[in-house]
């Protein structure tokens, strides 16, 4: 890992590609990620997270002491997957929808190792897909693909920009998006950005886009310093966002989310609990995989 190269995608994309070859049923099939991660850093991963299992769960790591593939499965199953598979299979469902409704751009804020264009070639004639992030992180995301001999498509974009320090149109502009009705993702970031970032970039974001234009993102509810979750792990996650460096900053309660999105000019078209979340893509399971305690996912358009 380089500097400033976010550790969350590479983790997210060895999850999304974990479950892509191991889990039945499929929540979300990335069946590309594994193509973005090398096999070194897809044995690093495996290790430290079997070596790591004392600190997830002390019960599981004396069950399986002799087990490590089971070891692994739990970890990615009960800690590290729930989220990421969700969260990108609601994205999708909605984007794809918002498609046949006519939107022509996407826009990716966070994009790490997403994979979407790659997925969706029968698209590139027909959405633009704006993928913006740090500068290292697309560097390095560029030199994955071309090591995994895959052609970026005519219609995905990169956009190089630190968004969470400040956003631009500019940036966007200059990559081709026009001000049109567009569709954006905003998944895996609120957390760690506090109250007054995420209301400035939504504001700098929808200020200039026409009526109908929308997004999907995630976010952490008022019990996120306070619920522990399934063994532990929400109180885990926390824990582990802080030591790797990129610290939880921020939750909400729906009122809260509500009022922010109405002060910059968004009305919520749906909102997921984590009780629906886990009907909605967990259910009948026979593995470890369940929504995460205190996630929401939201669908909101401008007025």
């Amino acid at each position: 890992m380089k500097k400033n190269e976010s550790v969350t995608s590479l983790v997210s994309a060895f999850g999304r590609a974990y479950h892509s070859q191991f889990d039945t049923p499929k929540i979300f099939d990335d069946f590309i990620a594994k193509e973005l991660i090398t096999k070194n850093e897809l044995i690093d991963i495996q290790k430290n997270m079997v070596q790591g299992i004392q600190f997830f769960n002390k019960e599981i790591a004396e069950r399986f002491k002799n087990n490590s593939d089971e070891v692994l499965k739990w970890i990615t199953q009960v800690q590290l997957s729930p989220t990421p598979l969700a969260r990108a299979a609601y994205c999708e469902s909605v984007l794809l929808n918002e498609v046949e409704l006519g939107v022509k751009q996407y826009v990716i804020l966070g994009a790490g190792l997403d994979t979407f264009s790659f997925r969706y070639p029968e698209l590139t004639s027909s959405l633009n897909i704006f993928e913006v992030d740090h500068p290292i992180t697309q560097k390095s995301k560029k030199k994955r693909i071309a090591d995994a001999h895959l052609e970026i498509p005519n219609n995905l974009h990169f956009v190089p920009m630190d968004f969470t320090k400040e956003f631009t149109n500019t940036a966007l502009t200059k990559a081709g998006f026009k001000q049109e009705k567009s569709f954006f993702s905003l998944l895996g970031v609120t957390y760690y950005l506090t109250k007054p970032e995420i209301k400035d970039l939504l504001e700098d974001l929808f200020d200039q886009m026409p009526s109908g234009s929308s997004i999907v993102f995630d976010y952490a509810d008022e019990n996120l310093f306070h619920e522990s979750g399934l063994s532990n792990r929400v109180k885990n996650t926390v824990a582990m966002a802080a030591v790797g460096g990129e610290p939880m900053k921020s939750c909400f309660a729906y009122g809260e989310m509500e009022s922010l999105l109405e002060d910059v000019g968004l009305l919520i078209y749906e909102h997921l609990t984590p009780i629906e979340i886990d009907d909605r893509y967990f259910r009948n399971r026979e593995d470890y995989l369940s929504a995460f305690e205190t996630i929401h996912y939201i669908h909101a358009v401008k007025k």
